[in-house]
């Protein structure tokens, strides 16, 4: 059904981050955008089309660049470790006490979580991903799913790296890269990184991604203990990447925190995407990404919270904040990611990152996948009559995603009353906590 969402502000994340007054979104049957503007210039509604009045802040779904969301059971396991160590002493082992339909339950509490907070899109790497599309599907959010491939102690169970990736090369032969209702599930490829695999197995999932057009989604230069061996040999994980052929297709650089100049340079020649994730950065104290320099090197940059067990939240909102705090402190100016920035790297820019122009804004021919913020909240002293900039950077700095009631994605409404509409939140954690019993 044809439907108009009206409100006192919408923000339809364009380039200027403009801030609309008296707006309407309006959707089509299909769940698409086609028209957002004022009020008074919005187009005739069709006949039966319903109308919606809100009393806040419309703005498009937030977009999760890099998670690993299914690792819910493991929240808060190694939480005082270093990267490498968190890897090989907490994480691996206990990821291989899990069975396969763990995925769809840790999924599944993940997603809620992610809707609440008004993130409408992640782009996943982990395993028994049938099992994380399904849990998607049921909670109406949407997924970039780039099945993991790694050679790691204790996960020889999932089978080797060919095996893993013939899976995902079958499967996209056999649904194509985009399915499911409105094109909610995308699928890729996620080889896990230069220190659990070799290049050869790099170049060769590289140019599989190339071939079909799909998303390269990898570790990049996370943590300076991890690729010693690379960079001894190799000069660092860019150099090897571009020395391979692995780079030139759509290829997303989850963390890419240890970046030299000549890095910087190789990745602006291939156009590689970054997911940069400051909180999870910060956590495992794997240093701080040189934002600003990929920024103005025109990288396209997008901002993920790495898992659940490493952050340990799922919050885009957090991410903007920190990742324009790091920012300034680096750079010791007060402006140097402003409010309107950092809102646009968590929706418009992410998914530029991704490859994707269907979401992210709220713009005629983009999916509907809308959040509504509510203002009746001390973080919003002057509500929606704030100017625009005061009112941007309540909603940066100040909100919560607590503050997120309603979210539409592709004009299905999946969040009411900040719980989701489809599925039960309590069983979901409940589901949660039964695995982490089990493996704990």
């Amino acid at each position: 059904m044809p439907m108009r969402l009206k409100a006192p502000v919408v923000l339809p994340c364009d380039t200027a981050c403009s801030v609309l007054r008296d707006a309407v979104v309006d959707i089509d049957a299909a769940g698409r955008i086609v028209h957002c503007g004022p009020i008074a210039d919005a187009p005739p509604l069709p006949e039966g089309a319903q109308v919606r009045e809100l009393t806040g802040i419309l703005l498009p779904g937030l977009i999760n660049t890099h998670a690993h969301t299914p690792m819910m059971p493991l929240r808060g396991l190694g939480g005082d470790l270093p990267l490498m160590r968190w890897l090989t002493e907490a994480i691996w082992p206990a990821e291989g006490r899990l069975i396969p339909r763990d995925s769809y339950d840790g999924m599944l509490l993940g997603s809620i979580e992610m809707l609440r907070a008004g993130v409408t899109t992640s782009v996943e790497m982990f395993f028994h991903g049938e099992h994380i599309v399904e849990a998607v599907l049921d909670t109406g959010a949407r997924v970039l799913l780039t099945p993991g491939i790694i050679n790691a102690p204790g996960l020889e169970r999932l089978g080797s790296w060919q095996e893993l990736t013939d899976h995902t090369t079958r499967w996209i032969d056999a649904d194509g890269l985009r399915f499911g209702p409105a094109d909610r599930v995308e699928l890729g490829y996620g080889p896990h990184s230069a220190y659990t695999l070799t290049p050869e197995i790099i170049a060769e999932v590289a140019q599989l991604s190339r071939d079909g057009g799909a998303l390269m989604h990898i570790h990049v230069a996370e943590g300076l203990q991890e690729d010693i061996a690379v960079r001894a040999e190799h000069g660092s994980v860019p150099q090897l990447l571009e020395k391979i052929g692995a780079l030139g297709g759509r290829v997303l650089a989850a963390h890419a925190v240890h970046l030299s100049d000549t890095d910087l340079d190789i990745f602006q020649r291939h156009d590689v995407a970054v997911a940069h994730c400051p909180n999870s950065n910060a956590k495992l104290a794997s240093g701080t990404a040189r934002l600003l320099d990929m920024r103005a090197g025109g990288l396209r940059v997008g901002l993920g919270t790495d898992g659940p067990a490493s952050n340990d939240d799922l919050d885009i909102w957090d991410e903007a904040r920190q990742a324009a705090l790091f920012a300034r402190l680096d750079s010791g100016d007060a402006a140097a990611l402003t409010a309107p920035q950092a809102l646009l790297m968590a929706t418009r820019e992410g998914a530029a990152a991704i490859g994707r122009t269907d979401i992210g804004a709220l713009e005629a021919g983009r999916w509907a996948d809308v959040v509504h913020v509510d203002v009746d909240s001390p973080a919003f002293p002057l509500g929606t009559w704030a100017p625009d900039v005061q009112l941007l950077s309540n909603l940066v700095w100040s909100a919560a995603a607590s503050q997120v009631t309603e979210v539409w994605v592709a004009g299905e409404q999946v969040v009411s009353g900040h719980e989701p509409t489809r599925v039960d939140r309590g069983k979901a954690q409940a589901g949660v906590r039964r695995i982490a019993e089990r493996i704990s």
